[in-house]
Formats: C-alpha cells, sequence, structure tokens
C-alpha cells in the first residue's frame, strides 16, 4: 500500500526538471507535482557560491555562462522569467571575457602572450607544418573542420543547419556519425597541431573521440566564429532557483533530501521509495544525467529495459576550484607595450598544459575586472584525464558519502585567514588543504612570478562525483543522436515514464541541451516551447 498518491513526479531538481515540473503545473494547476531533489537546494550542476569577504563576486563551481546568439531557450526564459519576478529579483547578465591578447599561454614551458600565436608564431612550442603556422589552436581546429565538411564554418549557417550537414556528411567514405572526433582531426591536421588544440584551447574532452557528427556542430557552437558570452550578475543559479519559485507559487512542490530508488509499475501506476515512503505517481519525469540513472537503475529493473539507450551518451570529467586572495597578484604578470603602457592581466584566463589547464581572472558582478582589494580566480578548470591530477589531494570520487551529504567530508580542509561564516554556501564545498597548496605552485609558474601570496579561501567542485558522475556526457560513436534525442523522451511506449535534461540533447553540457529536451517532453503533454 503506498503512503501517498501524486499525479506526476519528477525526478531531479536541476533546470530541466524544474523547468517541467513549472510548465506542467501552469497548464493543470489541480494537478499535484511533486519534484523530488537528493539534495538539499536546486541547481543540480549550477552551483553558484558566494565568496567570503567578497559581496561583489558570485563563484559559479557549476555551469557560469550562455551564449545567446546561439542559445534561444535559455534566452527566451531569462526574458519570462523577468517578466515575471519582482525587481530585485530579476535575472540581469553581464559581457563575460575570455580570450585576450595580453593573456598567457604557459605551453611546454614556454610563456606566450595570446597574441604571439599569430604575431610571433615562431614562439609557439609545436612543430607545426608551414600551412598551420601563424594561427591561433582555435583557428586550427576550425580549419580542419572546415576540411573535413567543406561550407560548415560559413558564419551565415544556422544552428540546424549545422547539424544536418553533419547527420549527413561522409569523410572517407564512411558517415560522419560512426566516426570519432579525434579520429578525424589527425587525418587533416598534424599530430602536433591537434595536441596544440587541445593545450591551448583549455580542454581535453571537447576533441576527444566522441561522435563526430555531433561534435563538430556543437565545437561551431561554443568556440567558433565570434562567441559572445554572458554570465550572471548573482549567480546562473538564479535561474532555476527563480523557476522553482515560480512552481511553488503556482502550487508544485520540491521535496529535497528526497532520494528515489526501488521504481516499479504496478497496477496502472508507478511504485518508488522516497525518503522512507512509498510514493505512487501516475507519470514519471526522470531529469537526470546518465550517471544518475545509471544507479537508480540498479534498484528499478524497468529501467534496466532501456539501457541501451540511456547509454548512447558518456559522462565527462569536469573539476573547478576556486581562490580568493587580498589583492588581484595576477596584473603584475603584464607587460610594457610600445608605447610604454603598463597592459596588466586581470580579465578572461590564461591558459597551460600543467593540471591547472585555465584560470579565470574572476569579474566582479558587473562583468567589470578587480584592479585592487580582495579579488577571486577560478585557479583551475580541467576536464578529462587532468581531473585525475587532483585524486592524489582530495577524497576519492564516488566514495560513499553520509546520508544528504553532497560531497565527502574533508580529513584536512584548507582553512583561510578569514574563517568561513556558516551562513555562506561556500564553506560546503572548502577544498583540502594540499590541494591549495599546489594549485597555488602552479598558478606561480604559470604567471612567472617568484612570490604569489598566500590563499585566503578556497572551494572546488568534482562534477565526477556521484550522482552526476561528470560535468557534462556526449554522444557515443556510432550513434544516430537526432534518432535517439526523440526516442529516450518517452523510452516505453506502454508506460508514462519520460527522461530529460542535457545528456541526451543537441546542447550536451549546456543549459541550452536541458531545456531543449524538456520542451521535447512537454510537448508529449500538449505545451508548447516558450
Amino acid at each position: 500500500m503506498a503512503d501517498e498518491t501524486i499525479d506526476i513526479a519528477i525526478v531531479g531538481g536541476g533546470i530541466s526538471g524544474v523547468y517541467s515540473a513549472w510548465r506542467l503545473k501552469q497548464k493543470d494547476t489541480k494537478q499535484k507535482i511533486v519534484v523530488f531533489e537528493g539534495s538539499d537546494h536546486i541547481g543540480g550542476r549550477l552551483l553558484s557560491v558566494q565568496p567570503p569577504d567578497i559581496p561583489d563576486m558570485v563563484g559559479e563551481l557549476g555551469g557560469m555562462r550562455i551564449l545567446p546568439k546561439v542559445q534561444p531557450l535559455v534566452t527566451r526564459l531569462i526574458e519570462v522569467l523577468n517578466e515575471k519576478l519582482p525587481a530585485n529579483e530579476k535575472i540581469e547578465v553581464y559581457d563575460f571575457p575570455v580570450d585576450k591578447p595580453e593573456n598567457i599561454a604557459y605551453l611546454r614551458g614556454t610563456y606566450l602572450r595570446l597574441s604571439d600565436f599569430v604575431s610571433k608564431p615562431e614562439k609557439v612550442p609545436y612543430k607545426l607544418t608551414f600551412l598551420e603556422q601563424g594561427g591561433t589552436a582555435g583557428s586550427i581546429i576550425l580549419n580542419a573542420i572546415e576540411q573535413i565538411v567543406p561550407g560548415i564554418t560559413d558564419p551565415a549557417l544556422t544552428e540546424q543547419q549545422r547539424r544536418e550537414m553533419t547527420q549527413e556528411a561522409s569523410f572517407g567514405g564512411e558517415r560522419l556519425y560512426k566516426q570519432g572526433f579525434w579520429n578525424l582531426l589527425l587525418r587533416v591536421i598534424s599530430g602536433e597541431a591537434y595536441q596544440l588544440g587541445a593545450d591551448a584551447g583549455g580542454y581535453d574532452s571537447t576533441l576527444a573521440n566522441w561522435n563526430a557528427a555531433d561534435a563538430i556542430p556543437w565545437y561551431l557552437s561554443d568556440f567558433g566564429v565570434d562567441p559572445d558570452y554572458k554570465g550572471f550578475k548573482k549567480g546562473f543559479q538564479e535561474v532555476p532557483k527563480s523557476v522553482a519559485k515560480l512552481f511553488g507559487e503556482a502550487g508544485g512542490e520540491v521535496r529535497f533530501n528526497s532520494t528515489v530508488s526501488h521504481i516499479e509499475w504496478i497496477d496502472g501506476a508507478f511504485e518508488f521509495s522516497a525518503h522512507g515512503k512509498t510514493i505512487r505517481a501516475r507519470s514519471l519525469v526522470l531529469a537526470m544525467p546518465r550517471r544518475a540513472i545509471d544507479l537508480l537503475a540498479a534498484t528499478s529493473p524497468i529501467l534496466q529495459e532501456i539501457h541501451e539507450l540511456t547509454s548512447s551518451v558518456t559522462p565527462r570529467p569536469l573539476f573547478k576550484l576556486f581562490t580568493t586572495y587580498t589583492n588581484p597578484w595576477w596584473r603584475a604578470a603584464g607587460y610594457t607595450n610600445a608605447n610604454g603602457k603598463f597592459v596588466a592581466v586581470e580579465e578572461g584566463r590564461s591558459v597551460t598544459d600543467l593540471p591547472v589547464r585555465q584560470t579565470y581572472y574572476w569579474p566582479k558582478n558587473d562583468g567589470s575586472p578587480a584592479k585592487s582589494g580582495n579579488a577571486m580566480l577560478m585557479a583551475s578548470y580541467d576536464d578529462g584525464d587532468n581531473t585525475g591530477f587532483w585524486d592524489g589531494l582530495r577524497p576519492q570520487r564516488r566514495q560513499p558519502k553520509p546520508v544528504n551529504q553532497e560531497v565527502a567530508a574533508l580529513a584536512d580542509p584548507f582553512i583561510g585567514k578569514s574563517r568561513v561564516q556558516p551562513e555562506l554556501t561556500w564553506h560546503r564545498y572548502l577544498a583540502p588543504r594540499q590541494m591549495v597548496v599546489e594549485v597555488n605552485r602552479q598558478l606561480a609558474s604559470i604567471h612567472g612570478l617568484s612570490y604569489v601570496p598566500e590563499v585566503s579561501n578556497a572551494a572546488f567542485r568534482d562534477w565526477g562525483d556521484d550522482p552526476f558522475g561528470g560535468g557534462w556526457n556526449s554522444w557515443n560513436i556510432g550513434v544516430r543522436s537526432w534518432e535517439v534525442k526523440h526516442r529516450i523522451i518517452k523510452p516505453l511506449a506502454q508506460y508514462p515514464l519520460y527522461i530529460c535534461g542535457e545528456a541526451y540533447s543537441d546542447a550536451q553540457g549546456w543549459v541550452e541541451g536541458a531545456l531543449q529536451t524538456a520542451d521535447l517532453l512537454l510537448e508529449k503533454f500538449g505545451i508548447e516551447p516558450l
């Protein structure tokens, strides 16, 4: 006998889950719709934290930016939310800087300014071919993509047109979806050029061997012609929190610390366990990434029936570490230009082949750089194999954690000079002391400085931890993603079971992808996109 019966149960309080819940509740306010979230907060892989003693900055341990030009769903959602939210709760964005000419690329022990790739190609420590010299790492990859799919880098093309091109395209007599992105790149550029693309690009998994038909349009969206990023003044997590608020005001309910298990279909409805109760639901939505579904499938045989669909993607590791200081010391790593003017390093990012990979000079809430006083770095932003470097300096991934604790407790956390106030979310993600010492050592190497001030406070998040399994997901080689993304929305014809989230979308790793699949799900209920 079930303890409770509801109309629609949604498992997962990330953006796809709360957005679906809100839209479903809008359509029928009489339905009992409940979101079951395993943690104690809304947002999933959107996690914004307030650093101690820096009230005009917000750290993003998860997603941190959007691309309005190629992401209409999240752009429209923000517009709709702002029409409904009071003035003091409206979601505001700022221009999010990335690559600046004065910033550093510390590669193979060589110090470069980003401008040197074009102006001083002889300094680049890679044995590039004659045709590969004189371009940035990004332009080399773009040129390679153009060789693989001629015409696809035309800026006049839409995102959908690019996807359609790669879905039909072949290279070497084989369809792209049957080939790996890494495999293809090494057929049109040298191994040294590929390594430069990975090292200077800052990411490993974006150029890894995932489905080329998906990787190519995905890469062009993020790193293509003139990407224009926007950050969030109060943190990206405000978006799902605002959606959840509207859902609650409409009569919906979010239950925290409610891990779901043992899903069964019994007498015309789903029954499952959550927070010590047996819940009966007429419809069930899993707004979850692959790893979370795999964990749930261990106690839910009905999910094992769709393993072929859910396993069509691979979770990709992602790691972030933020450090704060009493001053923006990195400005001293600038240079004096030909006019005798000192050009400081103060915004955007620097890259390296050291394990920290990318360092972002974190902006204030209005997008301006910190020029004095307390300041913050996203000291390390890395993915792929580089995340394994930090395993020796932190609790291992997927180890058992206390009930309702999101991350494992640290035996030796870094305690800065200014104690972290318990009311700040930051204190829940304190970095290990050894990790902070190591990252500061690498930061000194990257910036060519003999001295780097002590860290004031540090917070980190490794998204390889369960239940996420990774920071994003990528389509496997051989998968027709354009077919699977529709099939997985309602994977079993005879049951009202639905799946959504960024993992099974065209915009993997982005909120845009989460909203895309949520809209496909909502169509099944007769609800039009925003």
